[in-house]
Order: structure tokens, then C-alpha cells, then sequence
């Protein structure tokens, strides 16, 4: 298993497989109809966003963006409870799947908790959503100090085009002939 894979060893990644096989055995088992391919797919979809997400919130070490994910499995795991009782429901499937599966998001959810809980909160920047950080705190200040300045990166550069000397421009000398005569091909 490569560096790329370890999250496979995980236990919120191993549990969610068990939901994927979960997912598969409702979604087999739905009648044939308009309503069931659509629920079918809801169950599955969802099933595979939260292993998707797992993933994602492992390749990355920000906090707010490993938050990020979790906040989409937890949404993906709802959503997929709710369309194996939405099928319950409507009659389309078993009952005792929605029991299954409640079991089984139920046992994914403790896992998962654990798992969130082991982020590094100390290792985040601010993502201006205002989400996460407080902007009244020293945390919130140092971090909006080391943050990009528009002004500094921007210094010199035109307020406006109006400000632009497109003549300038025409004359810079180009190391690359060919972007000039496909434009010139063009007719810009």
C-alpha cells in the first residue's frame, strides 16, 4: 500500500466500507421503478462521497479544510439514511434496512468522532469566511498578519485599464513568435 493509500488502514475508513457494502445490498434490493433508480443512486452516491471525502481530509493537513470534509460526510451520511427511509417509506424496499442502516451510520458516526477529534486545530489559516476564527482574538490576529496583503503584491500595478498603456504593451518584445501570428491568423 503506497504513502497515498494509508488512509485505506483507517478505522472511519474501514467502517465507511462497511456502509458502502450496506449501501449496495439496499440499493440491490430496491424494485424497479422510477422512484427506486433515483433513490438508488442517492444511497450510493452518498455512500461513496463520504469515502471520497475521507480521503480528501487525509491528503490535507489544514485544519479548516479537513473540517471542511467532515462537515460533507456528515451531510452524505444523512442523506443517505434519509433516502433508504424515504424508500422505506414509499414501500419501495425493506423495512428492516432502515433499522440496518441506522445501526450502521450509527456505529460510522462514533468512529468518525474519534476520528475529528485527532485533527491538529493549531495548524489552520484563515479562509475570510469567518467560520472558524474569531476575529477578535490574538490566535485570529497573528494569523490575518502572516495572511496576504493585496496592497504590497498589488503596489504599482494600475488602478484601472483606463490606466493601462496598451501602446507599452504592443511593443514589449515576446520570445514567442507564435503566439503573435495565430493572433494575427485570428484577426485580433
Amino acid at each position: 500500500m503506497s504513502r497515498l493509500d494509508k488512509y485505506r488502514k483507517l478505522a472511519v475508513f474501514r467502517k465507511s466500507e462497511e456502509l458502502v457494502e450496506l449501501a449496495e445490498a439496499i440499493a440491490g434490493s430496491l424494485k424497479d421503478s422510477v422512484k427506486t433508480e433515483f433513490l438508488a443512486a442517492e444511497i450510493m452516491t452518498n455512500a461513496y462521497i463520504i469515502q471520497a471525502k475521507i480521503a480528501g481530509a487525509e491528503g490535507g493537513s489544514l485544519y479548516s479544510l479537513r473540517m471542511q470534509n467532515a462537515v460533507l460526510i456528515k451531510f452524505a451520511a444523512q442523506d443517505m439514511f434519509n433516502a433508504v427511509s424515504s424508500a422505506s417509506m414509499f414501500k419501495l424496499g425493506e423495512e428492516d434496512y432502515v433499522d440496518l442502516m441506522r445501526e450502521k451510520v450509527e456505529e460510522f458516526r462514533i468512529v468518525f468522532v474519534d476520528w475529528i477529534r485527532g485533527f491538529d486545530k493549531s495548524y489552520d489559516i484563515p479562509d475570510n469566511w469567518a467560520i472558524r476564527f474569531d476575529t477578535s482574538t490574538p490566535e485570529q490576529e497573528k494569523l490575518e498578519d502572516m495572511r496576504f496583503n493585496e496592497d504590497e503584491r498589488f503596489d504599482g500595478m494600475p488602478d484601472s485599464f483606463d490606466d493601462i498603456d496598451f501602446d507599452a504593451l504592443d511593443n514589449l518584445d515576446t520570445e514567442d513568435d507564435e503566439d503573435d501570428e495565430f493572433f494575427d491568423e485570428e484577426g485580433d
